[in-house]
């Protein structure tokens, strides 16, 4: 086994900087002044070679996945740093949680396929695996279903605080607030050095963040807010609270429930993504949990992470029809052309995404259930995926239709505007930040977050009095 990385030192203008080892996907050369290569007497250490001098760094083996290169001490033994823009050959912590193999297709939660906790559970069961490592036996899940239910109300004086936003507020700023408002009344849950207190704050977001969501969306359309039922089931409540008003009784959709829950557990966590990553460097620093989850919201509203479903939604509309598709492919072919097939590739994915299989099978369910069985939507979003399975074009680039591609035709037919989208997305992933979060805390090895940079600017220079300035 040989592991080669090009590495080119990158010198620093101005005073004594580090240098920085430039890790990129180049071909190996010998003659770069710092290359990496594996130590042949030790498979799990790796020699970096600068000049004269070398270095050994360690290989560290998970139980599955790519091994990683230990470079913790590399700037104290070579006054170097590594240079990884957007993280992509960084490994950022340990941990026990979610597996991903993007070219296999693979999507674990602490082991278990996601294909099989949403086919065979439900939401609040993948929440348990998540928060606890194992899946619950029959009185573990009653308790702990029952302790998220009696978690479900938020405290009477946040309907006032929703009274300070506009009327036409977007739901995912009233997200952020409202989230991060928590602590200001739990704050008796906010030591993140008190396990009690920890389980407690865990315990309250994942119970009362859909109420907030379904406040938010109520209080966009006008709506007087409706409380949580103790006596509906976690998907069904969010439906509730969502859909009913005080005038007339709501009857739960059993179809709709179903296909909310399983969207919930498609989007429960997704290893180190953007919002997690966010969630983990908030709480590295001390914060507060309540704060880290309204970080990670913050993190999600970027269209590039959770606003992607409502991107592909916004295509398909674009499109209209199939016998428009032609003409849309052409663009997206075009070197010159702006247009971008939204839905498809996954910055992790390089095969097709586990969790599209499972909302494509729920998209169709929803559709027939709600009479858009002949959507024109649905039949422009086949059409391309048939399209993008066997194009070479699409097929060399890997770019297979993602979970997103499904779940913003669905969450439309299901009665949820753009708008509430990466809201539903926020509740889901919300077990996710908390879990990743805790894991963290209790992690004996992490520190704060603080990544280092290239600087490229000027260098030391002194201040001249503004009346000799040129």
């Amino acid at each position: 086994m040989r592991y080669a990385f090009a590495g080119t030192l990158l010198p620093l203008a101005g005073p004594p900087s580090p240098r920085l080892l430039a890790v990129r996907p180049t071909a190996f050369n010998n003659d770069l002044i710092g290359d990496m290569t594996m130590d042949a007497k030790s498979p799990k250490t790796v020699a970096l070679n600068v000049g004269d001098k070398s270095l050994n760094f360690p290989v560290l083996s998970g139980t599955v996945g790519p091994d990683v290169v230990d470079i913790s001490k590399l700037y104290a033994q070579s006054g170097m740093f590594t240079y990884d823009p957007g993280f992509t050959s960084t490994g950022s912590c340990e941990s026990k949680i979610t597996y991903i193999d993007g070219d296999a297709g693979i999507l674990l939660y602490r082991g278990y396929p996601i294909e099989q906790l949403a086919e065979n559970g439900d939401f609040l069961e993948t929440c348990y695996l998540l928060l606890y490592g194992e899946l619950p036996t029959a009185a573990q899940k009653a308790d702990f279903d029952s302790r998220v239910t009696h978690h479900t109300m938020v405290h009477e004086q946040m309907a006032r605080f929703f009274q300070g936003f506009r009327r036409d507020a977007h739901p995912m700023a009233v997200m952020v607030a409202s989230v991060g408002a928590l602590a200001a009344f739990y704050h008796d849950s906010t030591d993140i050095n008190d396990p009690h207190q920890r389980m407690v704050a865990s315990m309250r977001m994942i119970a009362k963040v859909p109420t907030l969501a379904a406040m938010a969306y109520k209080y966009t359309v006008g709506q007087p807010f409706i409380y949580p039922k103790n006596s509906l089931d976690f998907a069904s409540n969010f439906l509730n609270m969502c859909f009913a008003v005080p005038c007339e009784d709501y009857k739960i959709n059993p179809v709709m429930a179903e296909a909310l829950d399983k969207i919930f557990t498609l989007h429960a966590d997704h290893e180190q993504n953007a919002s997690t990553s966010t969630v983990r460097i908030a709480g590295s620093s001390g914060a507060n949990p309540f704060a880290c989850i309204a970080a990670g919201i913050a993190c999600l509203w970027g269209p590039a992470h959770g606003g992607a479903n409502e991107a592909a939604l916004a295509m398909l509309a674009e499109i209209g029809t199939v016998d428009k598709i032609p003409e849309f492919i052409a663009k997206v072919k075009d070197k010159n052309s702006t247009v971008r097939l939204m839905g498809f590739g996954h910055r992790v994915y390089k095969n097709y995404d586990p969790r599209a299989k499972i909302m494509q099978q729920m998209c169709h369910k929803v559709l027939a259930e709600t009479g858009h069985g002949n959507d024109p939507m649905l039949k422009v979003a086949l059409e391309l995926e048939k399209i993008a399975l066997h194009d070479e074009y699409f097929v060399q680039r890997k770019l297979y239709p993602n979970v997103d591609f499904y779940s913003g035709i669905t969450l439309k037919a299901m009665g949820f505007p753009t708008s509430m989208f990466t809201v539903l997305f926020a509740v889901a992933r919300t077990v996710g930040w908390i879990s990743q979060w805790s894991e963290m805390i209790e992690d004996p090895n992490q520190k704060i977050g603080r990544p280092r940079q290239l600087y490229t600017g000027k260098t030391q220079r002194d201040y001249v009095a503004v009346d000799k300035r040129k």
